[in-house]
């Protein structure tokens, strides 16, 4: 089998840097349906298991407007991972990502583990990114799930970003930077040949990139500072600066926690989290996370 290769940038659409009236047009209907505030994002689903018509036509509003939303249900405090997985489908997510971690299903429990190297299994912040950047370009990440069973006693707050609003950001100002990031090699996650459940080449690819079946933009972006290979250039220099500034000043950035019973649903937005403190007289902080090769249906 041959190696799976990145889509070459568009030759038109709002996503080719030479089509500036699609790009105008896209640009400004995406402004003026994006939310203001979180609070926009919230729908009240009730009982997950069985989610109202017009709860699913909210939901999938918010996404279409954010590429996200956040659902509060009344399953607080269970641990039944058949709620994201239900959930999930009724907004055409089916593939799962199975990542090491997951379960058979392909659901991850995001908690403290003792011991663990991996920072999600931790209490400790975690910058910003997007989900499954080290993926093979055939697998990618394009939905995600986080389901709140439990919140900490302390911190946890999550901070996302539509991608799409920072891409805006980025071209209004800077569309060199965009062509930069465009390109197939632009950031490299090194090989990991030391985890056997991870073991996997370099993988190199592009920040931003349009999935030719969709025709919609995605992005592929960590902002940590280790473990990362970035094209020695001083135009990407400059770019990955630039998100790195705007992940914490832009207007558009949103924060905060989920609550037990509540989840997030989106097209892997960026997000971050800050540490955490769990109590010894409460349970601890968990979340299911379902990472998906789709995207939202009919966003």
């Amino acid at each position: 089998m041959a190696n799976p290769s990145w889509p070459p940038p568009p030759a038109t659409g709002p996503f080719a840097l030479a089509d500036r009236d699609g790009y105008a047009r896209w640009r400004d209907a995406k402004l003026r349906s994006a939310p203001a505030c979180l609070e926009e994002l919230v729908v009240e689903v009730g009982d997950p298991r069985a989610p109202s018509a017009v709860a699913h036509a909210a939901l999938l509003d918010r996404c279409r407007r954010a590429n996200m939303a956040i659902y509060a249900t009344t399953a607080a405090g269970d641990p039944d991972t058949a709620i994201p997985i239900e959930l999930g489908r009724r907004f055409g997510l089916t593939h799962l990502d199975h990542n090491p971690g997951a379960d058979e299903a392909g659901i991850t429990a995001i908690t403290v583990v003792a011991g663990s190297d991996y920072i999600p299994y931790s209490s400790r912040p975690i910058s910003w990114h997007t989900d499954g950047y080290y993926n093979r370009p055939d697998r990618q990440v394009r939905g995600m799930l986080l389901h709140c069973v439990e919140q900490s006693a302390d911190g946890g707050e999550s901070g996302l970003i539509d991608h799409e609003l920072l891409y805006i950001a980025m071209r209004d100002v800077h569309p060199e930077y965009v062509e930069a990031l465009m390109a197939p090699d632009v950031m490299t996650i090194p090989g990991n040949t030391d985890d056997p459940r991870v073991m996997r080449p370099d993988r190199s690819g592009p920040v931003f990139w349009v999935d030719p079946t969709t025709g919609t933009l995605q992005m592929r972006y960590t902002a940590r500072r280790r473990n990362i290979r970035w094209q020695e250039a001083e135009r990407v220099a400059e770019a990955v600066a630039w998100i790195r500034a705007e992940c914490e000043r832009a207007p558009y950035r949103l924060r905060g926690t989920l609550r037990p019973g509540w989840g997030l649903l989106c097209n892997n937005v960026l997000h971050d989290r800050t540490g955490f403190v769990d109590q010894a007289e409460q349970r601890p902080r968990l979340l299911y996370r379902g990472r998906y090769h789709d995207r939202i249906a009919g966003t």
